[in-house]
């Protein structure tokens, strides 16, 4: 089948983006990712552009003739208060300059604590730091939605697994280790359910609510494999890479203690109640409004062990 002449510009060229970028090519839609270098490890029908997406006049530019827009890019972890509503509120100028759909890859964070499961009907009662910038992006989504600047989608999922992702609580620590047998490092109370979400699984659904006018202007969790604990979760990928289960838990205490030099974990303790009780998340809106396209747990984790087998020689091992 031919690629299609419709264009997807996806802003980043992270695990998040690349997910999207696979769906995409999966379609055969014609697809142009945003990053400052212009250089992504791609397919060579990939275009690539480099631009600094801070400035609207740039993102106008790289979203002329755009269908769909992804917003998929964000600041480091240590910059989002600073940076992060400018970076969206660029991007919202261009696809709205160019009349496309944006679709944004969020997170759950400006829910805050919650007493039950997780759904899109809850109010924004973060008091994080990172929580309260989340929540106000959002309200400025919704907002721009609600004046006709721009037409919006909204997609949230939980903490990710998969291929290339690395610097998450269900990344690189856990991956690696398990393939050679040696202890993963799991974040918090590691017998309570958690749910994770398989990046893959993420990249379709911002794609299918690209597709979709009715997801316009709404917020959508997006479908996940059944929640199970960390623990469970873990030993699941053990059993994958044949090895038996070894796990090291990793608290409050040492997420300060890490934080001493590595200012992401110190950035990270903020968030640590997500993990010191059940963070189960409701995806039935979803479901019911697209289908349930969760790929099952042991298969996204043999996916994932997969990619890090491929790469392990080129992954730096953390203690």
């Amino acid at each position: 089948m031919n690629t299609t002449d419709e264009l997807h510009v996806i802003f980043g060229t992270g695990p998040l983006a690349k997910s999207v970028m696979r769906e995409l090519l999966v379609r055969n839609k014609r697809v142009r990712m945003v990053n400052r270098s212009g250089k992504a490890d791609v397919p060579s029908n990939v275009e690539i552009i480099a631009s600094d997406a801070y400035n609207p006049d740039n993102t106008r530019l790289v979203t002329t003739g755009a269908t769909v827009v992804y917003q998929c890019a964000q600041p480091g972890y240590t910059q989002w208060p600073e940076f992060f509503p400018s970076l969206q509120a660029s991007i919202v100028e261009g696809a709205a300059a160019n009349g496309a759909k944006l679709v944004v890859g969020d997170n759950l964070y400006m829910y805050g604590p919650v007493n039950g499961v997780l759904r899109e009907d809850l109010p924004n009662a973060a008091t994080t730091r990172k929580g309260r910038v989340r929540g106000q992006m959002t309200e400025a989504l919704l907002d721009a939605h609600r004046r006709g600047i721009v037409r919006v989608a909204i997609g949230r999922a939980s903490d990710f697994y998969g291929p290339e992702v690395l610097g998450s609580a269900m990344g690189d620590r856990v991956f690696s280790p398990i393939l050679t047998g040696k202890p993963a490092s799991a974040v918090g109370e590691i017998d309570l359910p958690h749910t994770y979400t398989f990046i893959d699984d993420f990249g379709k659904a911002l794609v299918v609510l690209g597709e979709h006018d009715n997801a316009l202007g709404q917020i959508w969790h997006i479908p996940n494999a059944e929640t199970i604990t960390t623990r469970q979760f873990i030993t699941i990928a053990f059993e994958e890479a044949g090895h038996p289960p070894k796990i090291s838990k990793m608290g409050k205490f040492m997420m300060r203690l890490g934080g001493i030099f590595i200012p992401e974990a110190r950035e990270a303790v903020e968030m640590m109640y997500e993990f010191d009780e059940p963070f189960v998340v409701n995806h039935d809106k979803y479901v019911q409004a697209f289908g349930n396209h969760a790929t099952p747990l042991r298969e996204a984790i043999r996916r994932t062990l997969a990619w890090y087998s491929k790469h392990l020689k080129t992954l730096t091992l953390k203690p």
